[in-house]
């Protein structure tokens, strides 16, 4: 029997019945996998989205810990870094980035790539780092094998749906079902998948609101 106390927590979204909304999601054919690595220590049970983003893709997986060997490893199959992207987390100059590019190839010194096209095309995989920001980069300093993978950066033209929920270190800093959703939407050509993870994260707020009383933003 499964227990639906307010307080019991989801197999699947690991978010208590009161925030679960994963009841409806249907896992999405995705070409390109998401491997989305978690810090031990992300605190953010109740708004954190690693595992519902996960759920909404058939070639998707979350692992926590610190650090891994390889990518392999990590993913649990052979991979080829050279292959896949890493949402990169340094600090990159607006200048410096094309004008109206929401996702963004970098080269190994931080600047926009020449070859944008080149570097955005047959990406077999993308890597997200959950945790905050001081998390992540703990994350990224301990893989090393990162730093074999391509790197890009978001610009994403609306700011995130947490709004006052939550405090993030930069302004244009989202989610991580924020940014799986604008990746994959993007990089696929398929606009189904930004609103399927979209609408879950709507009802997720909602259901937060709600839970905690916290009233809508104007």
């Amino acid at each position: 029997m499964t227990d639906s106390s307010p307080s019991a927590v989801c197999a699947r979204c690991h978010k208590t019945s009161s925030l679960c909304v994963c009841t409806d999601v249907v896992p999405l054919d995705n070409h390109i996998t998401v491997l989305i690595l978690q810090h031990p220590q992300e605190q953010d049970v109740e708004l954190g989205t690693a595992h519902l983003t996960a759920l909404h893709f058939k070639d998707a997986a979350v692992r926590i810990g610190l650090s891994w060997p390889s990518l392999a490893k990590a993913l649990g199959r052979p991979a080829d870094p050279k292959h896949w992207a890493t949402l990169y987390l340094g600090s990159v100059k607006p200048a410096a980035l094309p004008v109206g590019q929401e996702i963004v190839a970098l080269t190994r010194k931080g600047g926009a790539h020449p070859d944008q096209h080149g570097q955005l095309s047959n990406i077999q995989g993308v890597i997200l780092l959950d945790g905050t920001w001081s998390q992540a980069k703990a994350l990224w300093w301990r893989n090393p094998w990162l730093l074999k993978t391509k790197r890009i950066v978001l610009v994403p033209r609306q700011p995130s749906r947490y709004g006052r929920l939550r405090r993030e270190a930069r302004r244009e800093a989202i989610s991580t079902l924020e940014a799986a959703a604008l990746l994959l939407s993007r990089l696929e050509d398929q606009p189904k998948i930004s609103e399927a993870l979209h609408a879950s994260f709507a009802k997720l707020l909602d259901r937060y609101r709600a839970h905690k009383e916290v009233p809508l933003e104007s």
